[in-house]
């Protein structure tokens, strides 16, 4: 069971994080809005939980590396942590001002991310370092990339 657990809280948690991140981050920086913003981390955090949890559920029994048991579990994690992971995201856009609950959301998840790579280097007894450092990279792209993207989609629909 507990490959099961693993698989999915894992999973959850970096996909929760990178694209709730990324969403939040293209959303504020094209449109500034606040309603835009909480809507679309709700919208991720039903619609995109249940495709992730779906995804691992036929990636899993494709592989065929997990017992029924394992391989539902895994399912049900990944919907449960990622949908919490993503409207832990709602919490600073309600209490502060959007501009800085972007700065708040974007901290929250990184650190969510080094905690998670911090854990999966210990448990592979790799160099945490380089394995944050990857994870953090990638969700650093991802950010930057969605910032841009947003201002890019404001000016050409506005």
């Amino acid at each position: 069971m507990k490959k099961g657990i693993m698989t999915g809280m894992n999973f959850g948690l970096t996909s929760g994080v990178i694209t709730t991140l990324g969403m939040m981050v293209g959303l504020h920086a094209g449109t500034q809005s606040t309603l835009a913003v909480v809507g679309g981390i709700l919208t991720i955090a039903v619609a995109d939980s249940m495709s992730d949890a779906l995804g691992i559920h036929v990636t899993k029994e494709a592989e065929n590396t997990l017992s029924t048991a394992e391989l539902w579990l895994a399912t049900v994690v990944t919907f449960v942590t990622k949908f919490f992971m993503a409207c832990s995201f709602v919490v600073p856009v309600l209490i502060f001002e959007l501009d800085i609950a972007i700065v708040v959301s974007v901290i929250w998840g990184l650190l969510v991310l080094t905690i998670i790579s911090y854990k999966l280097a210990r448990s592979k007894q790799e160099n945490p370092v380089q394995v944050i450092g990857e994870h953090l990279g990638i969700a650093v792209l991802v950010i930057v990339l969605t910032h841009y993207l947003g201002e890019w989609i404001a000016k050409v629909f506005a």
